[in-house]
């Protein structure tokens, strides 16, 4: 089983730590290759952001598809360009924010998501609403890390985190954390030991629902939203790459 993990901002040492998440995660005989785009933001904050690393992030799952990827993990707890994703891969594509929330709502009554910045809640909030989980979710709190800041290892980032789960846990009468930012994947058990509740990263749930279904046999619907994108022409840088290309 191969799993391509997309890392849709261009920072490469973010990509490096959610790779080794992925495969730490992995079963034996998974093969886990993690990238990102070229071209696009260095993080993604915000609904801005996010639009502009999405044609960055298909070209990736395009290239996917050419090298026979059975499976692919978007690794930004916004879910950043999901939907059209699924459209284009034949295989299943899963976020990682819908990864963590699904899993957090299979071993806890309720949990907290600790995110980065404040400017992401509303997108977070806006996406559990969607999966139907927006009742399980007790709070989504921002303990203000931009994302880069994440990679300072002698930083506060850990601090603020650890407080803000805290914070949760007191306020929100929370049973498990989920983090929410592919760039804090290293931090569960850290935290998970600190604190005495289930902390949950994203990219590790990912990884384990995409072996369940790859293993099953069950790919995306081409029935409907999801179904393959029309040969068409695209102008421009996406001429090679659009489906309509080579």
């Amino acid at each position: 089983m191969r799993i391509l993990v997309v890392n849709p901002n261009t920072t490469a040492s973010m990509t490096r730590k959610i790779g080794l998440a992925a495969s730490a995660a992995a079963a034996p005989g998974t093969e886990v290759v993690a990238v990102n785009p070229e071209d696009g933001p260095a993080s993604i904050e915000g609904y801005f952001d996010e639009a502009y690393s999405v044609p960055g992030l298909l070209m990736e799952i395009s290239r996917g598809e050419r090298a026979g990827f059975d499976g692919y993990a978007i690794a930004c707890f916004d879910d950043t360009g999901l939907e059209a994703a699924r459209s284009l891969a034949a295989g299943p594509v899963i976020g990682i924010g819908e990864a963590a929330f699904h899993c957090a709502s299979l071993i806890a009554g309720r949990f907290s998501v600790i995110t980065t910045l404040s400017r992401s809640v509303p997108a977070i909030e806006h996406n559990l609403g969607k999966y139907g989980l927006a009742a399980r979710c007790a709070r989504v709190r921002a303990c203000e890390v931009p994302v880069l800041a994440l990679e300072d290892q002698a930083g506060d980032a850990r601090a603020k985190i650890s407080a803000e789960i805290e914070a949760a846990m007191r306020e929100d009468r929370c049973e498990a954390i989920v983090l929410g930012c592919a760039g804090m994947a290293d931090l569960t058990a850290e935290l998970s030991e600190r604190h005495g509740l289930p902390v949950l990263d994203g990219v590790a749930c990912a990884i384990k629902l995409l072996e369940g279904l790859v293993g099953l046999g069950l790919k995306t619907s081409k029935i409907g939203g999801y179904a393959t994108p029309l040969s068409k022409s695209y102008a421009g840088r996406f001429a090679a790459e659009g489906p309509g290309g080579s």
